[in-house]
């Protein structure tokens, strides 16, 4: 079940990472970023130790106040958060068609909810692919505790390199995950070679959106801030998502940006301005006074010495992610939910079909 204590968000903060490296670990990662002097080229050469310590340093964050699906979705008028999530890995495995006996693939799977989810949707076996050892951990403890040892698993790996032999998968998804690759096009290919011919590729890709005018200061700031908070060495335009798509070879079946449906915005559980409900624990934790708890007793474990130090200042990369997230999704530059359907093309040729 997921750790939404502050023992565990302490005990779980710094992921791999040993407590007494935390706080060095952060201004390690802080240097990458344009907001503290980096570029996005540096980031990017150095894609996985982007990655792999901000998501050491988060996780326990993430699972704390989100919980174990680390991604936004689009809501309907009346519809908490959690189904709202729900909903969203439903939508994927309905898209893929995924069915009993069918060997998927979550690439960038995080502690592994949604793989969950989908495999208890669909019955379908699901393979999570993740470069991060303390995520793996966490989400093997997580599949032996539902019961689903044997049609998940988790697999250590980095997607711009997979350790499975080609033509192996029934389909492939990605959340929320392959905005962290370096080069789109070489992260799907990877994704296309992996997959059976004929097979479908879908995924919500972070994307800024036609409206996003890099010469604007704020547009420009609120991009920094979500690189920043995310751990992203940049962020590409949906336009540069899709035609990677095509670019790695695949058929592309449906794209759309699914925030332009959300009757309620995708941000509103970060603003603070929205009213977040309080009506569950993670609502709470969501919410502007919530957050001021948060970091109040995060603040008091540091100095205690129940956090590890540098714990605040994690604390911090939380509140700069939600403030850029924000800023991105009221100026509509930004989305964390384009959708593509995409599909591998079959080796048979109109001779052989």
């Amino acid at each position: 079940m997921s750790r939404t204590g502050a023992l565990h968000l302490a005990s779980g903060l710094g992921g791999m990472i040993g407590k007494e490296q935390v706080k060095s670990a952060v201004e390690q990662y802080e240097k990458y970023h344009d907001l503290h002097g980096g570029e996005a080229k540096s980031r990017a050469s150095k894609y996985a130790d982007v990655a792999n310590k901000y998501y050491d340093l988060v996780t326990s964050f993430y699972e704390y106040g989100w919980g174990e699906s680390f991604h936004f979705a689009n809501r309907w008028e009346g519809e908490t958060l959690r189904e709202s999530i729900k909903r969203y890995e439903h939508y994927i495995a309905l898209q893929l068609g995924l069915t009993e006996g069918m060997e998927v693939l979550d690439v960038g799977c995080g502690i592994g909810g949604p793989l969950r989810e989908i495999a208890r949707f669909s019955a379908a076996s699901v393979t999570g692919l993740n470069n991060n050892e303390y995520q793996i951990t966490r989400g093997q403890e997580l599949i032996s505790s539902a019961g689903l040892s044997k049609r998940c698993n988790f697999v250590k790996g980095d997607f711009m390199d997979m350790p499975f032999p080609d033509d192996f998968f029934d389909a492939a998804y990605a959340i929320e995950a392959t905005c962290h690759a370096p080069d789109a096009v070489g992260c799907y290919k990877e994704i296309n070679r992996v997959l059976r011919p004929g097979q479908p590729m879908a995924f919500y890709e972070w994307c800024m959106t036609d409206r996003f005018d890099p010469g604007n200061p704020r547009h420009a700031d609120a991009k920094a801030e979500i690189e920043l908070g995310n751990g992203l060495t940049d962020i590409r335009t949906t336009a540069q998502c899709l035609q990677a798509v095509k670019d790695a070879g695949f058929e592309v079946m449906c794209a759309k940006d699914v925030a332009e449906d959300s009757a309620v915005p995708w941000y509103q559980p970060l603003d603070p301005n929205a009213g977040a409900s309080w009506t569950s624990a993670n609502g709470f934790r969501l919410s502007r006074v919530g957050r001021l708890v948060t970091r109040a007793m995060v603040k008091a474990m540091e100095r205690l010495g129940v956090a590890p130090e540098g714990s605040v200042r994690v604390s911090g990369l939380m509140e700069t992610a939600g403030e850029g997230l924000v800023k991105g999704g009221r100026e509509g530059i930004f989305t964390p939910m384009f959708f593509v359907l995409a599909r591998k093309k079959s080796n048979l040729s109109t001779q052989d079909v």
